[in-house]
């Protein structure tokens, strides 16, 4: 009786490893390919707080968080590829990684190079130094100033078109653009009286100004070119876009999406 009862707890035990490995080999092979097995590659630039930062070697922020989660419904692991902001576009159609996800908005020039999921929304603040003289509210009181962006960003474009336009017409003086490899390259500009402004956004601006101890203050009451962030997938590769979507309104329907935008001051696209 005891060989008996042996031989069918072994069998039992058995069947319940051969259940879960097929359980495990179904996931697999649900999972999207992605560049390497059981993995999914992430550019950011991972020095742009709070969307993604360095604490002490491990990647914290917005994007790793999202990232993190979406890898993890679709049966994989999250990793993330440091690259400068200009090019990560570059980089996703190179091979490098599957997708962008690092604080970009959904733009026509970017949407012609790759296919773009909409995931957050913000808009951008103006910064000065707090014993400034002039203390912009608008991009129309930036004129006759020198504004401060990182390299890339959306609102080089609409800064030029202001200042070509309305700053022109008004007689106000035109607005002197200074780009920047990184937004703490920027804001160290903004410090040392470099720039008078810095045009950065919303969830990272009210870092900036906490980092800053009293040095910086937000001008803008209200958010500035208000825009969509999307995650970036290279065109063409649609299982994994459509997996990434699918992860993505999961994560939505659970409820913990929207108290990650709440922690991030972000809002949903």
């Amino acid at each position: 009786m005891a060989i008996r009862t042996s031989i069918r707890s072994t069998t039992l035990a058995s069947c319940v490893l051969a259940g879960l490995f097929q359980f495990g080999a179904a996931q697999a092979a649900d999972a999207p390919k992605t560049i390497a097995s059981g993995e999914l590659k992430v550019g950011m630039e991972i020095s742009y707080p709070p969307f993604e930062y360095y604490e002490g070697d491990k990647v914290m922020g917005f994007d790793p968080e999202v990232s993190t989660e979406l890898a993890k419904r679709l049966g994989l692991s999250a990793s993330f590829d440091d690259t400068r902001f200009p090019n990560l576009i570059l980089g996703l159609n190179a091979g490098r990684f599957d997708a962008i996800i690092s604080g970009m908005y959904i733009l026509p020039e970017r949407l012609e190079q790759a296919d773009a999921i909409p995931y957050a929304k913000t808009g951008a603040a103006i910064m000065v130094r707090s014993n400034a003289e002039k203390k912009p509210a608008t991009p129309e009181e930036l004129c006759g100033l020198t504004v401060g962006l990182q390299q890339g960003t959306s609102w080089i474009p609409a800064l030029q078109k202001v200042s070509d336009g309305y700053c022109k017409e008004q007689g106000a003086g035109t607005i002197t653009i200074n780009q920047y490899p990184t937004t703490s390259e920027t804001s160290q500009a903004l410090l040392s009286g470099h720039i008078q402004a810095h045009l950065e956004i919303d969830a990272a601006s009210l870092l900036i100004v906490d980092k800053a101890r009293g040095r910086i203050a937000i001008s803008s009451k209200n958010a500035i070119y208000p825009q969509v962030l999307g995650i970036y997938v290279k065109k063409g590769n649609a299982p994994l876009l459509d997996s990434l979507k699918t992860a993505l309104d999961e994560f939505k329907a659970s409820g913990d999406y929207a108290e990650l935008l709440k922690k991030y001051n972000l809002e949903e696209a």
